[in-house]
């Protein structure tokens, strides 16, 4: 267990700085659409009518509405988040259609450091680690959750967007931390869908660990997955305890869980890891012996129901990305593009992107149809 206390508590959001943010709101608003930063809820209005406790304080004693408070405020009081945040308003979208799903391509210029960050073991030592609490800009405030804390992310995709990085720095490894993702996206799971992008599949700080969160639905997936499972998937589990099912969708290659049992989640997430360790590295994945296997995992709760989304991957970057020339595209996909919103930070690729080029992209960064059927037969 982290020490809470190495956290300068001036660092912490403080009460007095949450009020101003909770009161002064429609006192009829039930739902919090997705984005909707000025409708936050009162503690005199959601919390009582829903059996939110509030603490001393009178701040609702729920880690979403903190993390819609926290937000709200940084965007007012650190001007490089709130800068981040205004450029959303200027982000194209384009949608393209395949067999019965969607697949959007956001041109998002405030994430090309993300896209073209270097992940090597050389570049990784030399520079400080932006997660680590002692390195955080003096505007940025946090929520503490157990060994977690919940920052405002200042190059958004979502409208509404947090990482949540580990109190200690930790590399970034999931076997260990997938009881507390699906902690935190419990606590979250009132507005947001929580993911976890692998040291190799999209995580820019593979040396710590953390998970990030977006406004559930933004991601066609977060809406569709039902549907996606019944048209291009099977279900291999379907009784009181788990629903799961294998999902083969011609670009992304994935398992998908429903469950409100969380040791019963726990262990068939234990069962798809050691299966997956196995498959992908004797079908060549790009990890090495001593590294993870490839995943990006999304998870949320409604209705007291976990759902996980596990994605196999076998590469990081596809091969245009380091082509040169009319060849080279800047695609670097992580958890939100293989959500169903890829992101582009060239404009030219914006423009230029086709469906075929997707569709082939995807197959190249997702693991073949037999690995798949490899972690189906261990479960």
């Amino acid at each position: 267990m982290s020490d809470q206390s190495k956290i300068d508590p001036g660092r912490c959001l403080a009460p007095e700085e949450m009020k101003p943010y909770l009161a002064g709101v429609e006192p009829d608003v039930r739902e919090v659409a997705p984005g909707r930063l000025g409708k936050v809820e009162t503690p005199e209005t959601l919390a009582a009518r829903e059996g939110i406790p509030s603490d001393e304080h009178g701040i609702p004693a729920d880690l979403a509405i903190r993390s819609r408070v926290l937000l709200r405020h940084q965007r007012e009081n650190w001007p490089m988040l709130g800068k981040g945040f205004e450029s959303l308003e200027t982000v194209q979208v384009r949608t393209f259609d395949f067999d019965g799903f969607g697949m959007k391509v956001q041109f998002n210029p405030g994430r090309i450091v993300s896209s073209l960050a270097k992940v090597d073991k050389k570049s990784i030592r030399e520079r400080k680690c932006f997660l680590c609490r002692t390195n955080l800009p003096p505007e940025q405030k946090v929520l503490l959750y157990g060994d977690y804390m919940v920052l405002g992310n200042p190059f958004p995709i979502f409208r509404e967007h947090f990482t949540i990085p580990h109190l200690d720095h930790i590399p970034q490894r999931i076997r260990n931390a997938f009881e507390p993702m699906l902690d935190l996206s419990a606590a979250m799971g009132r507005y947001y869908t929580l993911f976890y992008n692998g040291p190799r599949c999209g995580a820019s700080a593979p040396d710590h660990l953390h998970f990030q969160g977006g406004e559930r639905g933004f991601m066609p997936i977060d809406i569709h997955w039902e549907d996606m499972a019944g048209r291009h998937g099977t279900w291999i589990a379907d009784d009181d305890k788990i629903r799961m099912a294998r999902v083969d969708d011609g670009l992304r290659r994935y398992v998908i869980m429903e469950s409100d049992n969380k040791p019963k989640l726990l262990q068939n997430f234990e069962q798809i890891y050691t299966a997956f360790a196995e498959a992908s590295r004797q079908a060549g994945s790009e990890a090495g012996e001593d590294e993870e296997p490839m995943l990006n995992i999304l998870t949320t709760q409604e209705n007291g129901r976990w759902r996980v989304i596990c994605f196999l991957r076998r590469k990081h970057r596809p091969a245009r990305f380091f082509a040169e020339g009319d060849d080279k595209m800047v695609f670097s996909p992580a958890s939100t593009d293989f959500g169903g919103v890829c992101i582009t930070p060239v404009e030219r690729d914006f423009r230029r992107i086709t469906a075929d080029d997707l569709r082939a992209m995807f197959n190249e960064l997702s693991v073949s149809p037999d690995v798949l059927d490899a972690v189906v037969k261990s479960l």
